[in-house]
């Protein structure tokens, strides 16, 4: 039989027309008091996550005409310590279980700012940036009611990476139009000029590393900033790893430098069988309808195969610039639509991976080489390369190709063993870089690339037909999804 309190939220404020249910049914176990007037059906999570996940409802429960105002109108949930902070006639605080509704005088809601969950108000963009610039302090270790100078260039460097230049020039018009109305005029100078130091058309002191790049023309990704650090602590931590290549004469560096190409264009789906392949790369065969697959392959080849070329390390940020787009103008060079030797001019992304904006590959690329640099192993140099270039996805196509030379020539120019990534490999290889870009996690990349480099080593590459028996023997060409289903992977090499 239905009961007043199937028609109650999880978390509700009593008032006097259903005290006394309310009063029953706490007695009889099916509510549980939480704290002042304040009740809930759930009998057992803890009181803070409840009202956590609640608080955008009670919010209007306890200041009816709350508008919710500075750094949460920014923030878009609760700070660290629970302080929810709104503009409402009402004064006094209210402390809940981990949440407390800190209110303040000041004007409500105008006809911009937009009706919120629950039925409060939430303060427009414009007006959330322009009254953040007022200068606040926490007290007794609570957090301040409006973020900081610096969290503020953040803020905003972030919207003009997320949401471009005209957005920002948006947020600063609206604000303008609003900064009376609110009694903002000196806050609104304050945006004004942080905006237009940033753009780089005013001269105020910035104070956030991503605010300074950008006013000196060279913006980055914090966010990739963050991934590159991670994977650099990683790579301190493991143990150094050094493994000489054995394939020293020239028919075994051209072997490998084959089946390298090879592989690296088979994941990116230019695929060839060995022998078409072969007769591509060592007779000159183009195929009529295939030119530009053909031209991936032997392009990647003429690169991997030329010592020279892959003895080319970058010893600053330019030079790194000028070996990656050199190198993918050889690997690109059929492809026009693909810009060869040109950064992208569009943002790319392979299934849900949005990469690195175009604005911003330059000053990431700077950001991510002063961290390599720091690295003294080639093959943590070559691990951290590769994966700088494939997070920043500089090109419009051929980063995996060229993220996977780019790590080989690190390994090749100091005397080490290069590194394969064979067909049935792929899907490890591509799932360890999916979890360090999306879960930060950077291990599975080092485990799976020391892998692959004890694979190779493990190949006899002297002979041409023999290097493919072994391959073969490992399972290397298997198709990785039809090998999963049969329970085959990639071994090393034994011997037979």
């Amino acid at each position: 039989m239905p009961t007043f309190l199937d028609d109650l939220p999880e978390v509700f404020v009593s008032t006097t027309a259903i005290s006394a249910l309310v009063h029953q049914a706490v007695k009889s176990g099916k509510l549980r008091k939480l704290g002042s007037r304040l009740y809930t059906k759930d009998p057992s999570s803890p009181p803070e996550d409840i009202v956590k996940r609640n608080w955008y409802f009670l919010l209007r429960d306890y200041y009816p005409d709350a508008l919710i105002a500075d750094r949460t109108a920014i923030e878009n949930k609760p700070a660290a310590d629970g302080s929810v902070f709104i503009v409402s006639s009402k004064k006094r605080e209210t402390v809940l279980p981990g949440i407390t509704f800190k209110p303040r005088q000041g004007v409500g809601a105008l006809e911009t700012d937009k009706v919120f969950v629950g039925g409060c108000f939430l303060a427009s963009t414009a007006r959330a940036y322009l009254e953040n610039m007022r200068v606040s302090r926490g007290r007794g270790g609570s957090v301040s009611r409006t973020l900081s100078r610096r969290e503020m260039e953040e803020r905003l460097e972030q919207l003009m990476r997320q949401r471009g230049e005209p957005f920002i020039n948006t947020i600063r018009d609206q604000a303008r139009d609003i900064a009376k109305k609110l009694k903002a005029e000196n806050e609104f100078k304050k945006l004004d000029e942080l905006i237009g130091s940033l753009l780089g058309t005013r001269d105020a002191e910035l104070q956030s590393g991503v605010g300074k790049a950008r006013k000196m023309g060279a913006p980055y990704d914090p966010d990739r900033l963050d991934a590159f650090i991670r994977l650099f602590e990683a790579l301190h931590r493991s143990a150094p790893v050094q493994r000489f290549s054995l394939a020293t004469s020239p028919q075994a560096k051209a072997n490998l430098a084959f089946f390298e190409a090879y592989f690296s264009n088979f994941i990116e789906g230019t695929e060839f069988g060995v022998d078409e392949a072969a007769n591509i790369v060592f007779a000159g065969h183009i195929p009529s309808d295939r030119p530009e697959d053909a031209h991936d392959v032997l392009g990647t080849f003429r690169i991997v195969s030329d010592e020279s070329e892959m003895a080319k390390l970058p010893k600053k940020p330019d030079e790194l610039k000028r070996i990656l787009t050199s190198r993918h103008a050889v690997l690109m060079q059929l492809r026009p639509d693909k810009l060869p030797g040109r950064f992208k001019e569009k943002n790319n992304q392979a299934g849900t991976t949005l990469f690195v904006a175009p604005e911003l590959v330059g000053g990431t690329l700077e950001k991510g080489f002063e961290i390599y640099r720091s690295l003294e192993i080639p093959f943590s140099r070559a691990v951290f390369m590769m994966f700088l270039i494939s997070e920043i996805h500089p090109f419009t196509d051929g980063n995996g190709r060229t993220a996977r030379i780019m790590m080989n020539a690190e390994l090749v120019a100091t005397g080490e063993q290069r590194i394969i990534i064979p067909t049935v490999f792929r899907n490890n290889y591509l799932s360890s870089l999916k979890v360090l870009t999306h879960n930060g996690v950077p291990e599975p990349i080092i485990r799976t690339l020391d892998f692959a480099q004890r694979y190779t080593r493990s190949v006899n590459w002297d002979d041409f037909e023999e290097a493919r028996r072994q391959l073969n023997l490992t399972n290397a060409f298997l198709d990785p999804n039809e090998a999963d289903e049969i329970g085959k992977r990639l071994v090393l090499y034994q011997g037979g």
